[in-house]
């Protein structure tokens, strides 16, 4: 079992950043593929980024060149770092734990945080 804590969400203007963190539980944190999820209102939640236990990540168009997933293995945390935000990037954003891979999706992973709100002013 894996228990994962989001934070560093918030307010921010447009063309701002903000970088969240997901801190996991457990001993066997660095086998885990990561991944981060955001979830709008009145959307479905979808693919941000990942990361590999192995060090290989993956970044959605939408987000590409902006946003820069990483991870500490000694500290058990994935990080997620959103750079020239816009306020379409505005949703509950999710870290997920032990995601199969591609393709991304929601169903491909089994641990999954409480969410934390970031929301971007125009």
């Amino acid at each position: 079992q894996v228990q994962l804590v989001e934070s560093g969400g918030g307010l921010v203007q447009a063309g701002g950043s903000l970088r969240l963190s997901c801190a996991a539980s457990g001993r066997t944190f660095s086998t885990y593929n990561m991944g981060w999820f955001r979830q709008a209102p009145g959307k479905e939640r979808e693919f941000v980024a990942a990361m590999r236990s192995g060090g290989n990540t993956y970044v959605a168009d939408s987000v590409k060149g902006r946003f820069t997933i990483s991870r500490d293995n000694a500290k058990n945390t994935v990080f997620l770092q959103m750079n020239s935000l816009t306020p379409e990037d505005t949703a509950v954003y999710y870290c997920a734990a032990a995601c199969s891979g591609t393709p991304w999706a929601p169903r491909a992973c089994d641990y999954w945080g409480q969410g934390t709100q970031v929301t971007v002013s125009s």
